[in-house]
């Protein structure tokens, strides 16, 4: 199983970024997939969630309105649009599989 994230980087407040995660060696299609944080000197914490079909999804309170996961089963990706961003979702972003299989992650830096 290999997840490699992208789309990370430094971004001003209310300011958008996308986040990719490919994924290979499973079956992509049948997967539950998610992505998490991880803020410096923090807990990781559950960002959003979608089941393998993507008709259902999850997020937490914090993210409501602002994040939508996605997911693309042809190119066996998963996507974060982050919108609005705030310095507070300064954080490394990981996507990990229903299995618990994890990415490296990536760095988003919201500030001024």
């Amino acid at each position: 199983v290999q997840l490699v994230e992208s789309g990370g980087g430094w971004v001003q407040p209310g300011g958008s970024l996308r986040l990719s995660c490919a994924a290979s060696g499973f079956t992509f299609s049948r997967s539950g997939m998610s992505w998490y944080r991880q803020p410096p000197g923090k807990e990781r914490e559950l960002v959003a969630s979608i089941s393998s079909s993507g008709g259902s999804t999850n997020y937490a309170d914090s993210v409501k309105g602002r994040f939508t996961i996605s997911r693309d089963n042809v190119r066996n990706t998963v996507y974060l649009q982050m919108n609005s961003l705030k310095p507070e979702d300064t954080a490394v972003y990981y996507c990990k599989t229903s299995r618990s299989f994890w990415g490296q992650g990536t760095q988003v830096t919201v500030s001024s």
